[in-house]
């Protein structure tokens, strides 16, 4: 599932495309891919068309374009069209004439008749929806102002100003978990998945399964330094593809897979000492650690 760097791969994209442009007709070709959007394909489209967008949004995996008010001027926004990837979503945008794509689930045409917005799905776990914006419930006014309203219960992301580290140190402390799993708990932290929580911990020097309630407040800052680290990194190149379903706007790969320290490198060489990565089960999925670097922790959660 993409993650925070290469939704923001995306967002990046998009305002270099979508920005100041009014939507002329959306067409919904899978309903499963608003099926978060109760009232319905047809709703959906009809609250698109005539809306001007404005520069899209990041919060942790979401993404969210911006909408002029229906009958307000095209600088005021009170809805956005929210988007979540899922497993293989895609954003694309193109010249409206070429060959639509063989899992296309919905098209946004633009009233200037350029290049048009497609949201691409093999897997259908992705989903778009017109919702409300509401007043960011964290951060402090260091925020968006304005989120989507379904996910104003998602924590800011490590690169937010809105993130604040002293009290997701404090959280930590509470939790009774281990560190991974708090990674990876979108209402503590959001944005980080699979990949990058192995890949901060790995730079943290701290194995998986480590007690929340035993970090320390350097502990805690080296997690997030490295998660902050390696996603700037990753963004860098474009964020990580594993294979052609994590793409850009236009279609083209991120390369940070060839960089990762952790993930996926089972029996290879750590970078730092040379002992083989090893790989356990983790929450049905896989978590990647170096034996001596991460050392396994006595007490485990």
């Amino acid at each position: 599932m993409p993650e925070l760097p290469e939704v923001e791969v995306v967002r990046r994209g998009l305002e270099s495309w979508t920005a100041g442009r009014t939507i002329a007709s959306a067409e919904v070709l899978h309903p499963r891919s608003v099926r978060r959007h109760a009232p319905g394909p047809a709703d959906f489209a009809g609250r698109l068309a005539g809306r001007t967008v404005h520069p899209p949004r990041r919060r942790g995996k979401y993404l969210w374009l911006p909408l002029s008010t229906p009958d307000g001027p095209a600088d005021e926004a009170g809805e956005a069209l929210l988007a979540h990837l899922g497993m293989s979503g895609q954003l694309l945008v193109g010249e409206p004439d070429r060959e639509r794509e063989k899992h296309l689930r919905v098209r946004i045409a633009f009233a200037d008749g350029g290049r048009d917005l497609r949201f691409v799905d093999q897997r259908t776990f992705g989903h778009l929806l017109v919702t409300d914006l509401v007043p960011d419930a964290v951060g402090g006014g260091k925020g968006p102002g304005l989120v989507p309203a379904p996910i104003v219960h998602i924590a800011a992301d490590p690169l937010e100003d809105a993130f604040d580290a002293e009290a997701f140190f404090r959280a930590l402390r509470r939790r009774r978990t281990g560190i991974k799993r708090a990674l990876l708990d979108q209402s503590l932290i959001s944005g980080v998945g699979n990949i990058y929580a192995d890949e901060a911990l790995w730079r943290a020097r701290l194995h998986w399964g480590r007690p929340t309630d035993t970090m320390t407040r350097a502990e805690a800052a080296r997690v997030l330094e490295g998660a902050q680290e390696v996603m700037e990194a990753a963004l860098a190149v474009g964020g990580t593809s594993f294979d052609s379903l994590y793409v850009d706007v236009n279609g083209d790969s991120g390369y940070f897979e060839r960089s990762l320290d952790a993930y996926g490198r089972r029996d290879e060489p750590c970078r730092r000492c040379g002992t083989p990565i090893r790989r356990d089960e983790f929450m049905n999925r896989s978590s990647y650690s170096c034996p001596v670097c991460q050392p396994r922790p006595r007490r485990m959660r």
